[in-house]
């Protein structure tokens, strides 16, 4: 190598700059106490060798270099841009004293070549090392998901697997990237640059420590803090520092809760009170609506009976409705208190849920925490004026509301319907109401009763029309002939009916039966039209006694009009031609 005039070469510079052995050699009783090289390490003569890290203090800061001292005989230089920081920001300043890496003892200019970069990544490994070896705790940045698991930045990259993230399975691996996390290193190789992380090795033995000091401090009645982990339909799951505790969703509010998640998620800091702990089993029972005060504690004195209260609809049943009167208090309102006429199939026919209504307190049971509710009852009773309204035996008009097997349903006003049984619809006998009357038709009735206590209004129609029993036996009298189609058997005789909604009956005993067959359904079919005598007539019981037999012996014995019977209807003409008197 040439030197320019004046310049020295490195070894001309080591000559000259550094004192001979001689000068510093201590004489102590005629002989050396210190050899050269140890002088040389004594005064920065030190040996120096490539890829050794060193401290060194930094001299001068350029636009392209920085200048280090390392104590050797020359500066040495690293590129600027080893200093300066992502966000653009130049991190050294002249005087700081920072970690480098010997890469050559000279360049062209007779600099030191050093580096910061290859220096931290010496550092970085011999820390790894020693935390692999010593079995510490690592800190490191999450950059990437990865086939199998995650990339992790610990100042150089290392693998943290899937199975090694967590203590539970981790279905979302995305939402740790660029957080700082807490690792161990299980598997090292410095040849080949491999570092294998465990994040679950951490978590476990942090758990297992406040596991042992959790259940050391749990005790019932405390308050404790804990974080919301799961959330699911029947309640929370709250770790309570290593240990989870159930928090069911009966002891979340003391008002109505439908679901938890309603009041919680994942990852709230919530304090809680241990109801109940098993130390063996590891098992926590804990409240939070035990952490305020019990409503029910006052309800006594807020909502006595027949008080007027307000509230909103929270619920509805096919019994009735739910109103929270305050957050923890709830009154029924069952539906037969809904309406004072109406019946009632469905409380949503009345009520929707959120709606804010206003009911009377009906009854209270403390024991049951049940408070008895009335919608009604917030209305006068329309019943209680019904016999001032109306008198018995005058005319309403109404609207058939509903047909039903024993009667029909006529609104005679809102709120107030009366019952029609199907014996006062017609004159003639009826099986079912839909025969003469159909739903929403406006008809005319008669009020027969009134009850306002059990709110019953007895209608009738067929007395607005004329009595055909009365025409009947007007045009009638005992000895009468007439003609009758059979309608039905019994065991004492036949039911003939004689005109449209008039009946008599013919005993047995008034068949004329010369053939012996005793049996009524075998003597006159149903359906069968017979000529009978009236025999004996009762207006008072609307009843009509009919005989067959009469009818022949009607030439022999002439004029039946004086006939009178037992009573029973089983009086013969034979009775009346021998004088016999049954009366």
């Amino acid at each position: 190598m040439v030197n320019e005039p004046g310049k020295l070469t490195g070894e001309e510079r080591v000559r000259k700059d550094q004192p001979s052995p001689s000068q510093f050699a201590i004489q102590k009783g005629g002989e050396e106490e210190e050899t050269y090289e140890q002088l040389l390490d004594q005064y920065g003569g030190r040996k120096f060798a490539q890829g050794d890290v060193m401290k060194g203090t930094v001299l001068k800061i350029t636009d392209t270099d920085v200048i280090v001292d390392i104590g050797y005989k020359s500066e040495g230089i690293i590129p600027v841009n080893q200093f300066i920081e992502p966000n653009g920001v130049l991190a050294v300043a002249i005087g700081d004293v920072i970690d480098v890496l010997l890469e050559d003892t000279e360049d062209y200019d007779g600099h030191i070549v050093l580096s910061k970069e290859k220096a931290e990544k010496v550092r970085i490994w011999e820390d790894v090392e020693k935390a692999f070896n010593e079995n510490l705790i690592i800190r490191g940045r999450v950059i990437e998901r990865i086939k199998g698991g995650l990339s992790v930045d610990i100042g150089v990259r290392a693998f943290l697997p899937g199975s090694q993230i967590d203590v539970r399975p981790v279905k979302n691996l995305d939402y740790l990237r660029g957080k700082e996390i807490e690792c161990r290193v299980i598997k090292l190789n410095r040849k080949r640059g491999n570092i294998v992380l465990s994040r679950k090795v951490v978590l476990e033995t942090e758990q297992a420590r406040k596991k042992a000091f959790t259940l050391e401090v749990l005790k019932e009645d405390a308050e404790v803090r804990g974080t919301v982990k799961n959330i699911t339909d029947y309640g929370v799951f709250v770790d309570l520092g290593g240990i989870d505790g159930l928090l069911h969703v009966t002891d979340l509010s003391w008002g109505r809760v439908n679901h938890p998640s309603e009041l919680f998620n994942v990852g709230d800091e919530i304090t809680v009170k241990i109801l109940k702990y098993d130390r063996e089993k590891e098992r926590v029972s804990l409240g939070y609506k035990q952490l305020q005060a019990d409503p029910w504690s006052l309800v006594r004195h807020q909502y006595p009976p027949g008080a007027r209260v307000k509230g909103k609809v929270v619920n509805l049943t096919d019994y009735g409705a739910f109103v929270e009167l305050e957050p923890g208090v709830e009154g029924l309102i069952h539906v037969s208190e809904m309406s004072w006429s109406k019946r009632v199939k469905h409380p949503s026919k009345v009520l929707q849920v959120g709606q804010d209504i206003e009911a009377v307190v009906l009854e209270m049971d403390m024991e049951n925490r049940r408070i008895s509710l009335g919608l009604k009852q917030t209305e006068a009773d329309p019943w209680t004026t019904l016999a001032e309204r109306y008198v018995i035996g005058s005319v309403i008009s109404g609207k058939v509301r509903n047909l039903t097997d024993f009667g029909a349903f006529i609104e005679v006003e809102e709120g107030i319907d009366g019952l029609v049984h199907v014996s006062d619809i017609s004159p003639r006998r009826i099986k079912h109401p839909s025969e003469v009357l159909k739903k929403g038709e406006h008809v005319e009735a008669q009020i027969l009763n009134i009850d306002t206590e059990n709110h019953r209004l007895s209608l009738g129609i067929k007395q607005l029309q004329p009595d055909i029993w009365e025409q009947f036996f007007t045009a009638h009298v005992v000895g009468s002939t007439v003609k009758g189609k059979i309608v039905r058997h019994a065991p004492f005789g036949v039911f003939v009916e004689i005109e449209e909604g008039i009946e008599g009956l013919c005993h047995v005993s008034e068949f004329d039966d010369p053939e012996g067959k005793g049996k009524p359904e075998d003597r006159f079919p149903v359906g069968e039209v017979v000529e009978f005598r009236i025999i004996k007539m009762t207006p008072s019981e609307r009843k009509i006694g009919l005989s067959q037999r009469a009818m022949s012996e009607e030439g022999d014995h002439g004029d039946y009009g004086s006939y009178r019977d037992s009573g029973d209807g089983s009086a013969t003409l034979a009775d009346l031609f021998h004088g016999k008197d049954n009366s």
